[in-house]
């Protein structure tokens, strides 16, 4: 194993030349430019959803789940925007769609199921972190910058799996951090991957600022909090039995109590096997 800087490739090689990275979820950005047009209503935006059967019966299922925890049932996509609320509706499409397009990954170099319920675990974290501080204003953003704070990972994995394995290698046999390996293999990581796959899939800036900088969210101006936020919830991710030991907790952003943090994980736990079958079912 080497770890010569290859200078020779770039973030955008990878991204270029793959139909599947190069292009966004398409219904996401239709029924977004429905939404930002003052001529169209809530109607014309369920009318985008009840084009894809299979997309709406997964929103009306995580709608219907402890993910929301309504009452009574809901049963039009009409129904669930007027109680949820469009900016909502958008982000669960988003999730949806993403993990779609990411559902399988060829070479078994990882396990899709393991990555994606780590992943739903750190956005139910951070969405649940969001709620114990009502200034955040981006609590609906932070469950898909939690969702997507790995998906550079997924590109490597794509575009370069003997180098993608060889990183995998490194940190199994030796305490170097992930990051750094690949900062010195490839002259870059895997979170400024994803953060430029999700400039190029134009998303939020919150989106591709909280994924660029989740070593660093000092670095994350305006959206520092949220970055801090979504590490925090990986680390919670990650843990089977709560350890506040084993927590990295920068109390310049964000402050959270001890008996705040293991509640958030008490309640991902309670709800994560339900809410990830309607995310990534039976694949």
């Amino acid at each position: 194993m080497t770890n010569t800087h290859r200078p020779e490739l770039s973030i955008s090689d990878l991204l270029r030349g793959d139909l599947q990275l190069a292009s966004p979820p398409t219904i996401y950005f239709e029924l977004k430019k429905t939404t930002d047009d003052a001529t169209k209503t809530l109607v014309d935006a369920g009318k985008i959803i009840d084009k894809d059967p299979g997309l709406t019966s997964r929103l009306l299922k995580i709608v219907n789940s402890a993910f929301f925890g309504f009452p009574a049932k809901i049963s039009t996509i009409s129904h669930a925007i007027t109680l949820i609320g469009i900016k909502e509706l958008e982000n669960l499409v988003l999730a949806t769609l993403v993990v779609d397009k990411f559902s399988s990954m060829p070479g078994g170099l990882i396990s899709m199921r393991e990555f994606w319920g780590l992943s739903l675990r750190c956005a139910l974290n951070a969405k649940e972190l969001c709620s114990y501080h009502s200034e955040f204003a981006t609590s609906e953003t932070i469950f898909i910058c939690g969702l997507l704070h790995d998906i550079g990972r997924l590109v490597f994995y794509r575009r370069i799996p003997a180098l993608a394995r060889e990183i995998g290698l490194q940190k199994t046999s030796s305490d170097k951090d992930e990051v750094q390996i690949e900062q010195n293999l490839l002259g870059f990581d895997h979170y400024q991957t994803g953060a430029e796959l999700a400039k190029l899939w134009n998303l939020p800036a919150i989106i591709e600022t909280t994924i660029r900088h989740h070593c660093n969210p000092g670095l994350a101006g305006q959206f520092s909090h949220e970055a801090n936020i979504v590490k925090l919830a990986y680390q919670l991710s990650q843990q089977k039995i709560f350890d506040p030991e084993n927590l990295t907790i920068d109390n310049k952003f964000t402050i959270f109590s001890i008996a705040d943090l293991e509640k958030v994980s008490q309640k991902t736990n309670t709800q994560f096997d339900e809410i990830f079958s309607f995310f990534y079912p039976s694949h």
